[in-house]
């Protein structure tokens, strides 16, 4: 039987990565892949769920923190700074629900993790930022009077923690298959866009 290929969704914060990436899932029937990972690692590694929650604000300061006297049973790592740590560990574990099969796995750098798999598709959605702005109040119930700043805090974050474990820069078009302006396109459309390509990627 064909298989979809493995999506990866990278997202601006607001352009509604998490909506795409669950209307994916039932279109094709594949498994979702975002906080879940989280508690795999979690799991995994032994450390809190909080390490990997919040790795992207802890990758420009991670040479402040030290594994010397932990270490980690899943990748044999010791004195290995705790950033560094944790997205070897959070690697493995998209490495690992990626060759169980078609899935969808959204952020944590797995576009570039899942690189060299033939059978990947990246995708990168953005959308201008008075729109963003607006979903991000709407569907996540953030405070209107402090959207802005979030958002772009967030954003920068994400970059920072992109370059920083890739070496590349974040939403550059030459390190995705597909980019998408989810407000042009429209979050329905935009996973159906990205269903048909998969669809066309079937082997």
């Amino acid at each position: 039987m064909a298989n979809y290929p493995v999506i990866t969704i990278s997202r601006q914060y607001g352009s509604g990565g998490r909506e795409i990436g669950r209307l994916l899932s039932e279109m094709l029937n594949i498994p979702y892949y975002d906080n879940e990972l989280i508690t795999l690692a979690a799991e995994q590694s032994g450390f809190s769920p909080e390490l990997f929650k919040n790795a992207d604000k802890n990758a420009s300061n991670s040479l402040l923190f030290s594994l010397s006297m932990y270490g980690s049973a899943s990748t044999g790592s010791y004195n290995m700074p705790l950033g560094d740590q944790v997205f070897v560990i959070q690697s493995d574990i998209i490495k690992k629900v990626a060759s169980q099969g078609p899935c969808i796995i959204v952020g944590r750098c797995a576009d570039y993790t899942l690189r060299d798999r033939e059978d990947c598709l990246s995708v990168f959605l953005n959308a201008p930022l008075e729109v963003r702005i607006k979903h991000a109040i709407e569907s996540y119930g953030v405070d209107p009077l402090k959207a802005r700043d979030i958002i772009q805090k967030t954003d920068k974050k994400r970059a920072v923690y992109y370059s920083h474990f890739t070496g590349n820069k974040w939403g550059g078009s030459d390190h995705y298959h597909l980019t998408i302006d989810t407000a042009r396109v429209g979050i329905e459309q935009t996973a159906k866009a990205i269903a048909a390509i998969a669809e066309n990627m079937r082997k």
